[in-house]
């Protein structure tokens, strides 16, 4: 596979992120792909957002788990955009995506919605959880899952085989030669985050990485010329 790069909750640089018309930006803008973070409201609907509670994103307060989807449908995630579900994201795109899970009952909701819609093609699973990315691949037949780890040593390879993924999305600040060595004999893709800048570019072109997820559309345009 070329080089790909991968519109971090979806151009979360320019557009407020995890919404759709961030995920809608970055499709314009030509990402490869698109990430987005799921959780799972009070009332079981697979919300994209990133963090636990609605604080950070919205004008709201408190956890999304205590939340009905009706309530987090109130609040504004920025610029007068609401808080999607994942159904609305995959008929906003047609863009490969990137959903990243946080724990195992996140990992069943989003199962049923794959098997039903057949997404196995469309949707990589990531997680930063071990057990998530097991239970996913468990219910999902053929699904490709990438771990994800911010801090980390060379077992992060072992961890990615043990639970049968395919690829690492890895923190570029710990990323070591032979980390990408030990990947690479696993036969494990990796990508590098958060590629923001020229001189992220250059680093995971130097290392021969397959991919970077990015704030800002610019990387894109760019990445092709960056030896």
């Amino acid at each position: 596979m070329n080089f790909v790069t991968i519109g971090h909750r979806g151009v979360m640089g320019v557009e407020p992120e995890n919404t759709l018309r961030s995920f809608v930006a970055a499709q314009a803008a030509g990402l490869d792909i698109i990430e987005l973070d799921l959780h799972l409201s009070k009332d079981g609907a697979l919300v994209v957002m990133h963090d636990a509670d609605v604080g950070r994103t919205t004008d709201g307060e408190g956890a999304i788990a205590d939340k009905t989807l009706a309530e987090l449908r109130d609040l504004d995630a920025g610029d007068g955009e609401r808080v999607p579900v994942f159904e609305e994201v995959l008929d906003a795109v047609t863009a490969p995506l990137q959903a990243e899970i946080k724990d195992v009952a996140a990992a069943r909701a989003l199962a049923g919605i794959m098997n039903g819609r057949d997404l196995t093609g469309r949707v990589e699973v990531l997680s930063f959880h071990d057990e998530a990315l097991a239970e996913i691949t468990r219910l999902v037949p053929g699904v490709r899952t990438a771990l994800v780890a911010s801090r980390y040593g060379t077992d992060v390879v072992e961890r990615a085989t043990a639970v049968g993924a395919g690829a690492l999305v890895l923190n570029i600040r710990r990323l070591t030669l032979e980390i990408v060595e030990r990947a690479r004999q696993a036969e494990l893709r990796i990508i590098g985050w958060v590629v923001n800048t020229q001189d992220d570019l250059r680093l995971v072109r130097a290392l021969q990485l397959d991919g970077a997820t990015t704030d800002y559309p610019e990387i894109k345009r760019t990445g092709r010329f960056t030896a």
